[in-house]
């Protein structure tokens, strides 16, 4: 009991702490509110080198800014617009909230005063193109740039002081190109993406807007959350995101650029990534093996038995008696050449050539036609074995009298020439 009673004052007592201070910088931010007791607040600063970060927004970039957990980060695209523009102008004054909003040229050419409003209550203004095609990521660099530079040019002209216009660009629909990107980074413009959208140019409605946003704000932990100040969906559903963000303990961070006066937030490179690895989490991949420059080209000489301290004479790889049998394989006499020798005009000379197969074949038949023949006139009848008989000693005279021929006279007669073994049915044929 007394063990209970230790941790849950101790318990207690972190969590008195922990309200104290949650309690503590609402007051803080209030007081930099004055009329808004409840207001949400900017929390900090944040200074960026555009140089040195060029593209940020996890949407897109494996950078993002160097937000610390349920920190965020509000930009508005697509204005000035007065309609709308206005409303949420006036929301984020109550609530003493500073944003960054990106400026289309067009917009800022119909309504200056839009831009010298956001400008005057300390937001950070950067630019969205000319008049926002969503073909930046297949047009031609040329066209690319005169996007680019007209916003410029028409969002600078809107202002009082030209210098107040950050160097931040959003590419128009997220629409990205790597021609783009290399045109804004060489002027020292960085290149912003999102985090996490709340989908408020689809026909939702603005529960749904409101609802997307804190959705994926809170799988995030933290980021920049994308929005337009030209909807009307937008405008309904900022006062409840707002509320929302302040009752989950989130904090606002303003974010403008480094200049000679006002030097960059001093980071970390892991505090650009929205969630860094910890020594408890494993890594995804394995990392890069690096290049190694070699300052020496000289290769190193080979180790001698005496850097091994072994024996210089030689040593026999081989058992004494497997060494044994191979001298006496190695003392075999050579075999003749007359082993290999084969006589001249024997059928196995005759089979090596395609043309003395047919002549090899029939001496073989040859040899073979008395044997057969005699067998067959044995079992017949005792006169036309008589009439047979010398028939079949004529044909087996004519086989092997034309058998020895070489294949030469053979090609030179003419195939109806060619003798044939007469078969015994015709003899029989003959004598009837």
């Amino acid at each position: 009991m007394i063990g209970s009673s230790v941790v849950f004052r101790t318990r207690s007592w972190i969590v008195l702490c922990l309200g104290l201070l949650v309690v503590g910088s609402s007051a803080a931010l209030a007081a930099d509110c004055p009329g808004h007791p409840d207001a949400l607040g900017t929390s900090r600063t944040l200074v960026v080198d555009p140089r040195e970060h060029p593209r940020i927004g996890t949407m897109q970039y494996r950078e993002t800014l160097p937000l610390k957990d349920h920190e965020v980060v509000l930009t508005f695209d697509d204005g000035p617009l007065p309609k709308y523009s206005n409303q949420i102008l006036q929301m984020l004054a109550d609530e003493c909230i500073k944003a960054t909003f990106f400026i289309i040229g067009e917009q800022a050419k119909a309504n200056p005063e839009g831009v010298r409003k956001l400008v005057a209550a300390g937001h950070t203004v950067g630019t969205h193109s000319m008049n926002h095609p969503l073909t930046f990521d297949r047009m031609p660099i040329e066209k690319a740039e005169a996007q680019i530079n007209g916003g410029i040019e028409w969002t600078s002209a809107a202002m009082i002081d030209s210098s107040k216009l950050a160097p931040f660009f959003r590419i128009p629909g997220l629409m990205r190109a790597e021609g783009v990107e290399n045109y804004l980074i060489s002027r020292g413009i960085q290149v912003w993406s999102a985090d996490f959208p709340a989908d408020d140019w689809r026909h939702v409605s603005s529960g749904r807007v409101y609802q997307l946003a804190i959705q994926r704000l809170e799988a995030k932990g933290k980021g920049i959350l994308l929005l337009h100040d030209i909807q009307a969906r937008t405008v309904a559903a900022l006062p409840k995101i707002l509320r929302d963000l302040k009752a989950r303990g989130y904090r606002i961070v303003h974010v403008v650029p480094a200049t000679a006066d006002r030097p960059a937030t001093p980071t970390t490179p892991l505090e650009w990534l929205l969630h860094p690895p910890t020594e408890t989490v494993p890594i995804a991949r394995w990392p890069a093996v690096p290049n190694f420059v070699f300052t020496q080209t000289k290769t190193l000489p080979a180790p001698s038995l005496a850097d091994l301290d072994g024996q210089t004479e030689h040593q026999p790889l081989l058992p004494r008696k497997t060494l044994a049998l191979a001298n006496v394989a190695a003392a075999l006499p050579v075999p003749g050449r007359d082993l290999f020798a084969i006589p001249e005009g024997s059928v196995e000379v005759l089979l090596s050539t395609t043309l003395s197969r047919r002549a090899a074949t029939r001496l073989a038949m040859a040899a073979e036609t008395p044997h057969a023949a005699k067998g067959k006139a044995g079992k017949s009848r005792g006169h036309r074995t008589a009439h047979a008989a010398p028939a079949g000693a004529k044909h087996a005279a004519q086989a092997t009298s034309t058998a020895p021929r070489s294949a030469a006279t053979k090609s030179a007669t003419p195939k109806s020439a060619a003798t044939h073994p007469t078969r015994v049915a015709s003899l029989k044929k003959r004598t009837q």
